[in-house]
């Protein structure tokens, strides 16, 4: 992919890859969400993308090597998506953002427990969650099998959040 680029400044070549709607949405939905097929990435998103925007995307996050696509072996007419390393290095730039954005912009409580805590767990969650990505996208081992996941951890955290909410009859949205 031979692309001309602003300049050769690192952020505005990060803002290139970057700089549109969707491809960290989509990432994220990836990385935090387990998201790996079109159908999944394309319903399972809040923030509600086109089909063709998605199709767009992926095909140029994969063209920038941040992901490939294989045939998916339990479908035939399925392609799985898988981050590269390239994109689970991103995990502790999303935990910046995440922690940014939860002192800075009106966040939902539910929406940024992971956020949360990310930024609490810090560099050595942020390395196992990274180790655990490369497992589940490259087949790499898991350096140290931690119990549980820090997926999982995540997902207990949102869980929480929603049930509290729930029981105090506070209505939370989906994630």
């Amino acid at each position: 992919m031979k692309t001309e680029h602003r300049s050769g400044c690192p952020i505005n070549l990060s803002l290139e890859v970057f700089g549109d709607r969707w491809s960290l949405i989509i990432l994220r939905d990836m990385i935090f969400g387990g998201k790996r097929h079109f159908r999944e990435l394309l319903n399972g998103s809040l923030e509600g993308i086109a089909s063709n925007i998605l199709a767009d995307r992926l095909k140029r996050l994969m063209e920038l090597g941040m992901l490939t696509k294989a045939d998916d072996p339990s479908h035939k007419q399925k392609a799985i998506y898988s981050l590269t390393e390239m994109a689970i290095t991103l995990v502790p730039i999303m935990a910046h953002l995440g922690a940014w954005g939860r002192v800075w912009l009106p966040v939902s409580e539910e929406l940024s427990i992971r956020a949360e805590l990310l930024e609490k767990g810090g560099p050595p969650m942020w390395e196992q969650f990274m180790d655990e990505l490369r497992h589940d996208h490259l087949g790499t081992p898991v350096a140290t099998p931690a119990q549980p996941s820090v997926r999982a951890t995540l997902q207990a955290g949102y869980e929480a959040v929603v049930a509290r909410k729930a029981s105090s009859g506070i209505q939370a949205p989906a994630a």
